[in-house]
C-alpha cells in the first residue's frame, strides 16, 4: 500500500488497533502521527516509534490523510479546529458512528475525498469487519488506500448506499456485544448448574470459538444448515432450541438489531 503520512485525530482503542495493524504490516512508523490530549495515550504511541502531537490543525496540515477517531459528540468541535486547513488534496477518513459524509463535508468544506468507516472492536485482534462508504468525488486511489488500511486489522465491505451504514452498525459494529452478552448468560447458567466460574468460562469460550470456526471454514453452508447439523431429532440441542423458539429468539434478535440501526439514524441527526 501507499505510505501516506497519516494523522490520527484521537488515540483510542480503534486508533490503537489500526496503528498496530499498520506497523505489523511494515508501515513506516515515521509516516504516522497520533494526536491525543491524553499524555498516557501519547506515551503509548511514542513507545511504538510513531509521532505524537496535540495540535490537530498542525498535524492535519502536514498529513496526506487525516483519520478522525473521536466520539460522535466531539466531532463538530474537533472539525471546527480543522476547518481552516485546506483538505482539497487530502484524504479524510472518519470512524465515528452516525456521522455522514455530507455532515463531514459540511464541517470541513474543503474536503473532497471523504471515506466513512464503520469498524468493530475485533480489529483489536486483527479480526475486524469494517463497512466502507466513499463520498461522491472521492478518488479511486484513496478508496484503495482506505481498504488496504482497514485490511491490516480485518476485512472490509464497500457500500454503494450510505443508508446501509446503519445496517452495518447493527450487523458488525455493535454485534460483538450481542455475542458477549450471550456468553455471559451461558456462563451464569452453568454456574447455576454447579460448575465453577472458570470451568464454565472455558467451556463457553471454546464453544463460541469452535462454532465461529465452523461458520468461517464452511462458507458453502448457510447458517440454518449448520444449525440443523448440530440438532438431532429428539435430542438435547433440539430441547434447548425449543426454548429459544418459544421465547421468540429470532424476533428478539431482529428487534435488537433494528433498535441499533434506529439509534444510528438518530445519531446522524444529533451530531
Amino acid at each position: 500500500m501507499q505510505h501516506k503520512l497519516i494523522a490520527f485525530i484521537g488515540g483510542g482503542n480503534m486508533a490503537q488497533a489500526i496503528v498496530l495493524g499498520l506497523l505489523k504490516q511494515g508501515y513506516p512508523a515515521e509516516q504516522i502521527i497520533v494526536n491525543d490530549p491524553n499524555e498516557t495515550k501519547r506515551a503509548f504511541f511514542a513507545e511504538l516509534g510513531v509521532q505524537t502531537a496535540q495540535d490537530n490543525a498542525v498535524s492535519a496540515k502536514r498529513a496526506d490523510a487525516v483519520l478522525l477517531a473521536v466520539k460522535p459528540q466531539m466531532m463538530a468541535e474537533v472539525c471546527r479546529c480543522l476547518a481552516g486547513v485546506d483538505f482539497s488534496d487530502k484524504l479524510l477518513i472518519s470512524i465515528a458512528a452516525g456521522i455522514s459524509t455530507a455532515r463531514l463535508q459540511a464541517l470541513i468544506p474543503s474536503a473532497q475525498s471523504v471515506v466513512r468507516v464503520m469498524p468493530n472492536t475485533p480489529a483489536l485482534v486483527n479480526e475486524g469487519m469494517a463497512g466502507l462508504f466513499a463520498a461522491k468525488n472521492t478518488a479511486q486511489v484513496d478508496c484503495i488506500f482506505v481498504q488496504e488500511l482497514l485490511n491490516t486489522v480485518g476485512k472490509t465491505l464497500w457500500l454503494h448506499d450510505e443508508a446501509q451504514m446503519h445496517a452495518v452498525t447493527a450487523a458488525s459494529g455493535s454485534s460483538p456485544a450481542y455475542f458477549f452478552q450471550m456468553l455471559e448468560a451461558m456462563q451464569q447458567a452453568l454456574v447455576e448448574m454447579n460448575l465453577d466460574a472458570d470451568s464454565a468460562c472455558a467451556l463457553v469460550r471454546q464453544a463460541i470459538f469452535g462454532a465461529a470456526k465452523m461458520a468461517i471454514d464452511n462458507t458453502q453452508l448457510d447458517f440454518s444448515t449448520l444449525r440443523r447439523n448440530v440438532t438431532s431429532k429428539g435430542g438435547t440441542t433440539e430441547a434447548a432450541l425449543a426454548v429459544f423458539n418459544a421465547q421468540h429468539f429470532n424476533q428478539i434478535v431482529a428487534q435488537a438489531m433494528q433498535a441499533c440501526a434506529a439509534r444510528s439514524q438518530e445519531m446522524e441527526k444529533l451530531f
